[in-house]
């Protein structure tokens, strides 16, 4: 492990770090129970220092100086603090909350990790603990559907251009909820050109649809693609300094504001 890693990492981390949290269930990784201030459940969701993850796995942790680096054993995983998402063999994880520090240590979900490496984590009601086992994992490399990915990154650049992460992925989310619903059709790429009812996404119209997304989209299409949810099932978003949306409130139920949109079920 890089000697470097504690000081430089508290160091850039600063004014992101934590205390220890209230601690309850136990974690045990790989049949070893880690001691709390290695590993804890919090508000229901287990978290794990990289360094703690890395000395019971057969991953290892180093630090350039900007973000943490697991590698090894098929996996290549980075990890920046502060930021909501982690990538790994070329996927981009969402990280509810962000990546966090805690007593200068870098700090993930135990799930995100195992979603990352393939390994196996479940939850042992009767001892109270999560357990994870990597003994037999595969980390996934990215397998990203081409077509998708080209037009969710595409109306998510032209929609939200300038929004945040979480506003670009909540733009992505509506998308991909439309593809699941039985009002919309079934695939990305047609839903973005959806004119059932009129004009969906006007991008389609002015053709901004077809400029190069920025990387900020193509990376917060990867996150929907794997999962992120900063939405739940809304199928609609305005917003209100363009477009009174006058349908959307007046039929459909309001869910959220993030950024310059409105969020509605």
């Amino acid at each position: 492990m890089n000697r470097r890693w504690k000081g430089a990492a508290t160091a850039l981390v600063t004014a992101l770090t934590l205390t220890f949290p209230a601690l309850g269930a136990e974690v045990v990784v790989n049949g070893s129970t880690l001691p709390s201030h290695q590993a804890w459940v919090e508000d229901g969701t287990s978290y794990i220092t990289l360094r703690a993850f890395a000395a019971h796995t057969p991953y290892e942790l180093s630090w350039d100086g900007r973000q943490a680096h697991l590698s090894g054993a098929g996996l290549e995983l980075t990890a920046r603090p502060g930021d909501l998402y982690i990538t790994a063999n070329g996927r981009a994880l969402y990280v509810p909350n962000g990546v966090r520090v805690v007593e200068g240590r870098l700090t993930l979900p135990l799930r995100v990790l195992a979603q990352a490496t393939g390994s196996e984590l479940r939850w042992d009601g009767t001892a109270a603990a999560a357990r994870l086992g990597s003994t037999a994992a595969q980390p996934p490399s990215a397998a990203y559907n081409v077509e998708d990915l080209y037009w969710l990154s595409r109306v998510i650049s032209a929609e939200s251009r300038g929004e945040p992460l979480l506003g670009q992925i909540a733009v992505g989310n509506v998308v991909l909820n439309r593809v699941k619903s039985r009002e919309f059709p079934n695939t990305v790429k047609s839903v973005v050109f959806d004119t059932k009812n009129g004009v969906q996404f006007e991008p389609t119209s002015n053709g901004t649809i077809y400029a190069p997304p920025t990387d900020s989209a193509v990376l917060a299409a990867k996150l929907c693609l794997e999962g992120a949810d900063v939405v739940g099932d809304c199928l609609y978003f305005y917003a209100p300094a363009l477009s009174s949306g006058r349908w959307i409130v007046n039929n459909r139920t309001y869910h959220i504001t993030i950024g310059c949109h409105k969020f509605y079920r």
